[in-house]
C-alpha cells in the first residue's frame, strides 16, 4: 500500500482519489480552500442555489464508470440524474429561435429546417455526421489513453482529422481549416455558423483559430445527450466527494500546498504553506499551469504543455426572481450575440468589454434550487477575456457588463428587471480567488490538429512520482473531460507506464 497525495479536491483529483483508494493505496488529499469540488461550486441564498460552474453534463458515461468502478452504489442511486429535453434552445441576433431536441438527429434536422428554412437541418446534420469522423479517429487516444510523449505519435494528433470537402476547379482544397471556415463552407447560413460556433465558444475556444476537429463538441452533445443533476451540478461534486470518503480517503481543507518535495529525483512528498512537511510515495497535481511552475518546477520540462497562457474565463450573474418559471421554457437558451466580430475581439483580442455578449441562460425546473413555486432561479453566463486582460476587479465594468447580460436575457425573460429581486455577479477575477487558477481561466477539452497546439498536459510528468489530474491536464476542461483524466492518473500510478485505457 503505498501513500499518495493528492493536491487539490477538483473534480479530477477525486476521481483520481478514488480509483486509488480502492486499488488498496492510503490516499490524502490537500485542497486550499474551505470545501471540495473545485469549479463545481454552490452559492446559495434566500432560499435560492445556483451552480457556480457547470450547469450541465455531457458524457455521463465517464461518472458512472467511476461509481461502478468504486463501489457497490450507481451514480444514478447517489444522485438524481435527469436528461433535459430541448437540449438547448437559441435566439439567433435576427430574431431566429430554435429549440433542438435531445439526443435526436431527426428531431434536430426538423427543428431547424422549421426555424432556418428548408434543407439547413440536413446540412447540420451533414456536418455533425463529418465530425463523427473526429470521434472515432480521437476518442481512443484522446479521451481514453494518457498522452505520449513520442515526436510520431503527438505529430499525428497535430493534424486534423475531420474530413474536408473538395472544391471544384484548379485550386481544390482538402485540408481542414479552422471552425469558422467550416462553417461558412458548408453551413451556407449565419445562423447555423452561429450555432456552430457557439459551441466553441462555449468551451473558450475561438472559432476563428479552433481547429475544424472542434465540430466533435456538438457531436458529442447532441450524441450522448445533455444531463442534469436534481439540485444543481454541484451534487456530482458531492457524490464523487461522497464516494471517496467512503473509499477512506483522507481530505485536509485549508491546506494550501506551496511546494512537491523531492527526493532521489522523485516526487516524495508536499510541503504546506504552514511549514508541515508531509511525506509520500507518490503526488497527484489537480492544479493549473502557474501553480505546477511555482511547486513543481522540475515538472515542467518540455513534455508539459500549458496551452495558451490563461485561457478565456466565465462572467456569471444569479439572478433571484418573483413569480413562477414558465412553463414550458427550456432548461438552457442561449441567446447569441449581435456583433460577432466585436465579441471575439473582446474575448480573445484587445477589444474593450463593451460589447453585448452571447449568454447562456440557465432556467433549471427544479424546485430544489428556489425558494417555492412562486419563485424562479435563473442563472446566466458568457465566455470572456480573463482577468487581467480585462480588470474584472473595476466595479463599473463588471456593474456594465452585467447590465449588457440582463439586456440580452430580457427578451427571452419579459419584464425580468421587475421580477428581479436581487442578483450577484460572478467574475473571472471572483474564480481566480476561489480555485486559483490564474487569471480565472477555465481550460478547454483537447483537440486534434492546429499542430498540437490544443492539447494538454500530459498526466505523467517528467518528474518522477508526479502525476496531473484535472482540466489543465490531458484530455483538458470539462466535466467528463476532468473525470478522464482522472482515470487515467490514477491508471498510470496503479499499472504502470505502459497502462493504455481501461478497454
Amino acid at each position: 500500500m503505498a501513500r499518495i497525495a493528492v493536491i487539490g479536491a477538483g473534480m479530477g483529483a477525486m476521481t483520481a482519489a478514488a480509483r486509488l483508494a480502492v486499488a488498496g493505496h492510503r490516499v490524502t488529499v490537500y485542497e486550499r480552500a474551505a470545501t471540495h469540488g473545485g469549479g463545481v461550486g454552490r452559492m446559495t441564498r434566500d432560499g435560492f442555489a445556483f451552480d457556480t460552474g457547470p450547469g450541465l453534463l455531457h458524457l455521463p458515461a465517464v461518472y458512472r464508470d467511476l461509481f461502478v468502478k468504486t463501489g457497490k452504489d450507481s451514480l444514478e442511486k447517489s444522485l438524481e440524474l435527469v436528461q433535459v429535453d430541448p437540449a438547448s434552445a437559441h435566439v439567433f441576433a435576427d430574431g431566429t429561435s430554435v429549440a433542438l431536441p435531445n439526443a435526436s438527429r431527426a428531431g434536430v434536422v426538423r427543428a431547424l429546417d422549421e426555424a432556418v428554412g428548408a434543407g439547413a437541418g440536413e446540412r447540420w446534420s451533414e456536418l455533425v455526421n463529418r465530425a463523427r469522423a473526429v470521434w472515432d479517429a480521437t476518442r481512443r487516444p484522446l479521451l481514453e489513453e494518457p498522452l505520449l510523449a513520442d515526436p510520431e505519435y503527438l505529430e499525428a494528433l497535430g493534424h486534423d482529422p475531420y474530413p474536408g470537402l473538395r472544391k471544384r476547379g484548379l485550386f481544390r482544397r482538402s485540408t481542414p481549416p479552422v471552425l469558422s471556415a467550416v462553417a461558412e463552407r458548408e453551413l451556407k447560413d449565419a445562423r447555423l455558423a452561429a450555432l456552430l460556433e457557439s459551441h466553441a465558444l462555449a468551451y473558450g475556444l475561438d472559432p476563428r483559430t479552433a481547429p475544424a476537429s472542434a465540430a466533435v463538441l456538438p457531436y458529442m452533445e447532441q450524441t450522448f445527450g445533455s444531463w442534469y443533476v436534481r439540485g444543481g451540478m454541484r451534487g456530482l461534486a458531492d457524490a464523487v466527494h461522497e464516494r471517496c470518503r467512503k473509499r477512506r480517503v483522507e481530505f485536509v481543507f485549508g491546506a494550501e500546498v506551496v511546494a512537491v518535495t523531492e527526493k532521489d529525483g522523485r516526487a516524495a512528498g508536499v510541503e504546506l504553506a504552514d511549514g508541515r512537511v508531509d511525506e509520500a510515495d507518490t503526488v497527484v497535481a489537480g492544479v493549473s499551469p502557474g501553480v505546477l511552475r511555482r511547486i513543481a518546477p522540475a515538472a515542467c520540462g518540455p513534455a508539459v504543455r500549458p496551452g495558451p497562457p490563461v485561457p478565456p474565463g466565465r462572467f456569471t450573474v444569479f439572478l433571484a426572481l418573483r413569480g413562477a418559471r414558465a412553463a414550458g421554457a427550456a432548461h438552457r437558451t442561449v441567446v447569441h450575440a449581435p456583433d460577432r466580430g466585436a465579441e471575439l475581439a473582446g474575448v480573445f483580442g484587445d477589444g474593450a468589454p463593451a460589447y453585448r455578449p452571447t449568454v447562456t441562460v440557465l432556467r433549471p425546473d427544479d424546485p430544489d434550487v428556489r425558494p417555492d413555486a412562486g419563485h424562479e432561479a435563473v442563472t446566466l453566463t458568457a465566455t470572456v477575456a480573463p482577468q487581467g486582460r480585462v480588470d474584472w476587479t473595476a466595479e463599473a465594468t463588471a456593474a456594465g457588463f452585467a447590465e449588457r447580460m440582463l439586456d440580452a436575457a430580457e427578451g427571452l425573460l419579459p419584464g425580468l428587471r421587475d421580477r428581479l429581486l436581487w442578483h450577484e455577479v460572478r467574475t473571472p477575477a471572483d474564480t481566480e480567488r476561489a480555485t486559483g487558477a490564474e487569471g480565472g481561466g477555465v481550460p478547454a477539452p483537447v483537440l486534434a490538429g492546429g499542430g498540437g497546439a490544443f492539447l494538454r498536459t500530459a498526466n505523467a510528468t517528467p518528474l518522477p512520482g508526479l502525476y496531473l489530474a484535472g482540466g489543465f491536464a490531458h484530455p483538458g476542461g470539462g466535466l467528463a473531460h476532468a473525470g478522464m483524466s482522472g482515470t487515467m492518473a490514477a491508471g498510470l500510478i496503479v499499472s504502470g507506464a505502459d497502462w493504455r485505457g481501461s478497454q
